[in-house]
């Protein structure tokens, strides 16, 4: 009976201690799922908690909209002669007269050299004015200089040519092989063209993003899309800025995962099952399977259709859990979008908690015993 007493003694100091010490509470990665759900809505807190489905993933399946404006993709291609701000011409004035208008005596042709395009586009001559060159082909400002001249001297012949420089220009830069100021030639007229002439993009082409600025407008599309879509490739404009940059959307992954850490995307999309593989998969020591969860901030419009609600306004808080676990939990983990600014959040397996809790005691154990054979000693 004396043993028997002594046993019950030993268990319930046992249990006592396995209180006191999870009491205490245990160095763990994070909330576990009892304590992630006790934060919902449901239970006063300010979080939806939603398992994910098939509607779950449709509705939540947003990806960021790039793309050119219909002002961008109707931009016709520019002539290789088209006269632009900046450029510099040369005029020969022939006149069929000896004392001519421009021409000194006895000389019927005077030459104009070095006319420069102003920053409106347009230049000035003797007895035409101010004309505008900008947007016109040498051909056709020759016939408007031409029509201007005619009612001043007879039978005016005028001849137009581009000298030294090019005011029809865009600035390329970040990560192409050279930035730069380039000139828009004949080979050059088109982005994808523009964007070779620079040497090509200098990162990966999954995640590298095109954007124009071109005045007040802003455009910005995804490089694979631009030889994927050829109406993208748009006509450039003197003036555009391109810049190439890498994608800098990124998810943090914390918990019982193989790292933990802000990972940036590295695909246009990125499913759940992709960004856990991204940091090592689950810890297969500490995870549990059933408890995978994705936090993120939904702007009402989402978060309505996601509840099949009407009244909610403004962004609201959500955690997403994936059980892994279940016959279709992969497919679902495969299925739903992981989006820019996400935390994906994997909890520890309950008995994580009971082996570091067995693990202090018998530490503990361990040195209590030690300290008494030193004092038996």
């Amino acid at each position: 009976m004396k043993i028997m007493a002594s046993r019950g003694a030993r268990a319930l100091v046992l249990c006592a201690l396995v209180g006191s010490v999870a009491a205490c509470g245990l160095p763990r990665s994070g909330p576990n799922k009892r304590e992630i759900f006790a934060g919902s809505v449901q239970k006063q807190g300010d979080a939806f908690i939603v398992a994910v489905n098939d509607r779950v993933t449709r509705a939540t399946a947003v990806m960021p909209a790039l793309g050119f404006s219909d002002g961008f993709k109707r931009a016709g291609i520019l002539g290789s002669d088209t006269i632009s701000p900046g450029d510099t011409l040369g005029l020969t004035i022939y006149e069929n007269v000896d004392d001519g208008l421009l021409a000194g005596e006895g000389v019927n042709a005077s030459v104009l050299d070095e006319v420069q395009v102003d920053g409106a586009g347009y230049i000035f001559i003797p007895y035409a004015g101010r004309i505008r060159a900008a947007g016109n082909s040498p051909e056709r400002l020759r016939q408007i200089i031409t029509e201007k001249l005619d009612a001043q001297t007879p039978d005016p012949q005028v001849v137009v040519r581009r000298l030294s420089g090019n005011g029809a220009t865009v600035s390329v830069v970040g990560g192409v092989a050279t930035q730069g100021v380039l000139p828009i030639e004949r080979p050059t007229r088109t982005l994808s063209a523009m964007l070779a002439a620079a040497g090509g993009i200098t990162i990966e082409p999954e995640i590298a993003q095109i954007t124009v600025l071109r005045g007040k407008e802003r455009g910005k599309i995804w490089f694979q899309d631009l030889y994927e879509h050829p109406g993208l490739d748009i006509a450039l404009r003197p003036g555009d800025r391109i810049l190439v940059e890498e994608d800098t959307r990124a998810f943090t992954a914390v918990g019982a995962t193989g790292s933990q850490n802000r990972v940036p995307f590295t695909t246009q999309t990125l499913s759940a099952i992709e960004a856990i593989a991204q940091v090592g998969g689950l810890s297969s020591n500490l995870a549990d399977p059933t408890g995978v969860f994705v936090f993120r901030n939904e702007p009402a419009e989402i978060a309505n259709a996601v509840l099949g609600r009407t009244d909610l306004v403004g962004d609201q808080r959500f955690a997403y859990v994936l059980d892994l676990t279940e016959p279709t939990g992969m497919f679902m983990a495969r299925d739903f979008v992981i989006r820019d600014g996400d935390t994906v959040y994997v909890t520890e397996a309950p008995f994580v908690q009971w082996s570091k809790t067995l693990g202090v005691l018998s530490g503990s154990l361990n040195t209590a015993n030690a300290v008494n054979s030193l004092a038996g000693n």
